[in-house]
């Protein structure tokens, strides 16, 4: 018997869980480390579980156990087909359990499961639309390093290897490489042991640099504006008729939705509630469509 629905928002950075009983109000939130498929399925449920225990605390719920709980983890690296089975597989004994993408998630807690777009950057990037047709599409999203264009890592990565490029004498020593070889390393050796054992999280923590410097360093600007560009063309390739609305979601689209061309700007819309409000709604019908196909 279902008692608790779960709303899961898990990302490259942290991992977020709003609790609720199932025709009830928010009981609880609690919050734990990444859990970004791409980082690993263990490390990915062992922050799901340290989050909704969390929340239980929160909820001032003695932990009673996954068989109690409907949960819907929204988690990031979930578009990868083998990742997302991998996550399911490993399921820990929750009464019923559904994967879906971050974005989704977002979209959903965004504009309440009506149709328009989201674009998504935080640590990643990655974009999603639901049509007025009920069906849906993704845009970017492929991961890091090779795709999430415009996000926080991606930002990072820009700027070590610029930082690189400066200590080689290739490109110019300007505040953001100084600022890089501060933080990671001013000598060949010791960024390359840096760049060694870097992840995603990592390069996402040199973004405030970027952003830090743009006012006085030309190479920051260029990457801003390429992070711009890259967030409009998600939103350009999710509905070429610029017809929905589009809310952005993410620490790096907050800062860079301002800044969007008029046209785009003129159908940007507030998100109404975030991922995790997203996830739960999804818990919820999860639950009812059980109910439904049961009786």
């Amino acid at each position: 018997m279902v008692e608790y629905v779960l709303g899961i928002d898990g990302g490259g950075s942290g991992t977020r869980a709003w609790l609720a009983r199932v025709a009830g109000a928010l009981l609880g939130r609690g919050d734990a480390g990444p859990s970004a498929l791409g980082q690993g399925v263990a490390q990915a449920w062992r922050n799901v579980e340290l989050s909704a225990r969390a929340a239980f605390e929160d909820a001032d719920v003695a932990w009673p156990g996954w068989h109690t709980c409907a949960a819907v983890c929204a988690l990031s690296g979930v578009s990868n087909p083998p990742w997302r089975e991998a996550f399911l597989a490993a399921d820990p004994g929750l009464a019923l359990l559904d994967a879906e993408t971050d974005s989704f998630a977002m979209l959903v807690g965004a504009l309440g499961g009506k149709p328009g777009a989201i674009v998504a950057a935080g640590t990643g990037s990655i974009g999603e639309v639901l049509r007025p047709d009920g069906t849906r599409s993704t845009v970017g999203g492929w991961g890091f390093p090779v795709g999430d264009e415009g996000s926080g890592a991606w930002l990072g990565l820009q700027a070590v290897r610029h930082a690189q490029a400066a200590l080689d004498g290739r490109e110019r020593a300007g505040p953001l490489a100084q600022s890089i070889w501060k933080q990671c390393g001013a000598t060949r050796d010791a960024l390359q042991a840096w760049c060694d054992g870097a992840g995603q999280f990592a390069y996402a923590q040199l973004a405030p640099a970027v952003f830090e410097y743009e006012p006085v360093d030309p190479t920051a600007q260029r990457f801003v504006r390429e992070a711009l560009a890259a967030l409009e063309a998600i939103a350009h390739a999710l509905d070429p008729h610029g017809r929905l609305p589009v809310a952005f979601a993410g620490s790096i689209a907050h800062r860079l939705a301002p800044r969007v061309g008029p046209a785009l700007k003129r159908r940007v819309v507030e998100p109404a509630e975030g991922p995790a409000a997203g996830a739960l709604a999804l818990a919820r019908r999860l639950v009812l469509q059980e109910t439904e196909t049961t009786h």
